[in-house]
């Protein structure tokens, strides 16, 4: 993980800026919409920003998370906000969270490191509570640019999902949301407690 840190500590501010404008109410829409009114939400992973800004706006509280000081630093001026620095494999809460909202982040977990991720997930969740993530489309590890990356496909999420005890809703594939990357797909998946 330090690689993929030092990545976004140099590359904070340019990542953040792009990423906020990507429209993601396609993915945002049925996630909500499972979520109760006023529900407490954790973006793992926040980045910038940029979806615990919509849960904000939808009424929801939100607890947002990231690795990345320099990324939790921007989200925490701009949306004044305190964002907890820390990585996923961290997490180690009990039935706190409605949801939990994963969306590009978990793909930095090594393999070896992601079904004690999801347990922590699922442990998170109020009873029915649940969780999105997405992935890049694919299938084992890779580092790009300094950045590490695990790809997944349906069967091996759907694999980790009930390993975690949690009962997979929908999993579905998409094309990257940035137009200069439509060839890109993704894996996407919304799962119960």
């Amino acid at each position: 993980m330090t690689d993929t840190l030092d990545w976004y500590r140099a590359h904070a501010d340019a990542f953040a800026a792009q990423s906020l404008d990507v429209d993601l109410a396609h993915l945002h829409a049925p996630f909500l919409a499972l979520l109760p009114p006023q529900s407490h939400v954790l973006d793992l992973g926040c980045g910038g920003g940029r979806d615990t800004a919509v849960f904000l706006a939808a009424g929801h509280t939100v607890t947002a998370m990231d690795p990345s000081p320099e990324l939790a630093a921007l989200t925490a001026r701009r949306l004044a906000l305190d964002v907890t620095v820390a990585p996923a494999q961290s997490l180690d809460v009990c039935a706190r969270f409605d949801g939990v909202w994963a969306c590009a982040s978990l793909l930095h977990v090594p393999l070896a490191e992601t079904d004690d991720v999801w347990r922590r997930i699922a442990r998170a969740l109020v009873p029915g509570g649940v969780v999105y993530a997405s992935y890049k489309l694919g299938a084992g590890e890779r580092t790009v640019d300094g950045r590490f990356f695990l790809d997944r496909d349906e069967a091996s999420l759907r694999a980790t999902l009930t390993r975690a005890s949690l009962t997979p809703l929908r999993l579905w594939e998409t094309a990257d949301a940035r137009p200069e990357r439509a060839h890109e797909r993704w894996i996407n998946a919304l799962a119960r407690r």
